[in-house]
């Protein structure tokens, strides 16, 4: 015999009561508590069972040192991008969640990398919001031979789970996990209890069956990644995967991995018969174009360097107050730089409205880019184009000094690879290896004048 037991679930941050409020007491949110009835067997519990007087058996613990090494070999997915994220492939019995904007292009990556996969090994696709004849149209758009990749439109967890044991395939996809019914749980689709039961489910088949399984997760309307962070916990690993609806290239980027470095970037580009691979990303958020205010900084993502036009746009004010607008860089960074500016090189930036941006719609975090942000800036503001070939990297502190910032010989080696010439970088580093190349100069400055002034001056 089973009862049921009603809880009441908080849809936007997961918190649970044995009482409904219409306030949630951990994130104030109104009306976003529901009911949610889940069906509990009577007999004893396993903590009953562990408390029992009955004859304790031998400990199942091991010494770590005398664990076996298990030589696992990884899944390709077909696309040199997409394992670059992972880490190098799927690792088998590991869970995946790849979520982004509806529309983003999510199943269509999903469903070009599982077809490039049944090639060689057996690959279960489970659509769970579309019918099979609609996931056959669009996978005619990206695929013309024929493939051994099995298709399965089906909601119920109990009927998939149920495949997933018979079938054993090495892959498995779900598209969307949002779209999994539990039967034993009364709540809706998509709530947070479904989120997590389905997902502990397909865990538990997957580990048993070493099943490398991928989870395609939505963004809710407040940003959360398949729920309040229901999901994120559970998996090894998280990608998520961004884009401009008014630019064709999309970013795969690796938010969590268990196997492999996080911060992982890969590039995409859309096109008619699908999603193509980008080999060399730099080419994109390049503007190849010579003005006033545009600078050239090569930032890291994860271990591959990035260069990147930077743009900046400085007109004399109107308002009491002048106006800071970014777009790919952190509002707050560009105003220290600013003040740094100000201070230390006696610019009357405080009179000037000041836009910067990033070319391709990238975005910049990390503050590899103050230096390159500074020389847009003080460009723009004098007026002056910056040297063709020029590249900045640095880190600027608050008493104008220039910092060293990770991965510098990367950053270095596609300097050089992309066929640039002067190169301008903080002082602590060896650059013995790349003196003895003719094709580039290296300046190395201590703080933000000698970079700024050097810069400059080389133009004149």
């Amino acid at each position: 015999m089973s009862r049921s037991v009603s809880i009441y679930v908080c849809q936007s941050c997961g918190a649970q009561t044995r009482q409904f409020f219409g306030r949630c007491s951990n994130c104030g949110e109104w009306n976003s508590i529901i009911e949610e009835k889940i069906h509990r067997k009577s007999d004893k519990s396993i903590y009953t069972k562990i408390n029992s007087p009955k004859e304790q058996s031998p400990y199942r613990s091991q010494l770590i040192s005398h664990t076996k090494n298990l030589k696992t070999e990884r899944i390709p997915s077909g696309y040199e991008e997409l394992d670059r994220v992972l880490g190098g492939g799927l690792v088998p019995g590991s869970l995946v969640l790849i979520g982004g904007d509806p529309g983003i292009g999510k199943s269509t990556l999903i469903l070009q990398s599982a077809t490039a996969m049944a090639h060689e090994r057996a690959v279960l696709y489970v659509s769970a919001e579309e019918s099979a004849e609609q996931v056959k149209i669009r996978w005619n758009r990206i695929e013309e031979s024929d493939s051994k990749l099995h298709l399965l439109a089906e909601t119920d967890l109990e009927l998939i789970i149920e495949e997933l044991t018979s079938l054993k395939p090495e892959v498995a996809v779900i598209d969307s996990i949002q779209a999994l019914n539990d039967q034993n749980l009364s709540s809706s689709p998509g709530s947070v209890a479904q989120v997590r039961e389905c997902s502990s489910a397909l865990q538990q088949i997957a580990k048993r069956e070493n099943i490398s399984l991928i989870i395609i997760g939505h963004v809710t309307k407040d940003g959360m990644l398949a729920g309040p962070k229901v999901l994120e916990h559970l998996v090894d690993a998280v990608l998520t995967f961004e884009g401009d609806r008014f630019a064709s290239h999309r970013l795969l980027r690796g938010v969590k991995n268990r196997f492999g470095a996080t911060c992982e970037l890969g590039v995409f580009e859309m096109q008619t018969d699908g999603l193509s691979e980008v080999s060399n990303p730099s080419e994109l958020f390049l503007s190849k174009t010579s003005a006033p205010g545009i600078s050239t900084i090569v930032t890291c993502e994860g271990t591959r360097p990035l260069a990147i036009d930077l743009q900046a746009l400085l007109n004399p004010t109107s308002y009491s107050s002048p106006r800071r607008t970014t777009t790919g860089i952190e509002i707050n960074r560009l105003h220290q730089i600013l003040a740094v500016l100000e201070k230390h090189m006696n610019l009357t930036l405080s009179r000037f409205d000041c836009y910067a941006a990033v070319a391709g719609g990238l975005q910049v975090e990390e503050p590899g880019a103050d230096l390159g942000i500074a020389a847009a800036i003080v460009s723009s503001f004098k007026n002056i184009e910056l040297e063709e070939g020029m590249v900045f990297i640095g880190e600027i502190g608050l008493a104008g000094q220039l910092r060293l910032v990770r991965q510098m010989q990367q950053r270095i080696n596609e300097v050089i690879r992309l066929g640039y010439n002067k190169l301008i970088i903080p002082e602590g580093i060896n650059t013995y290896e790349y003196e003895e190349n003719k094709n580039i100069k290296i300046f190395k400055a201590s703080n933000i004048n000698q970079a700024l002034i050097y810069a400059l001056s080389s133009k004149e």
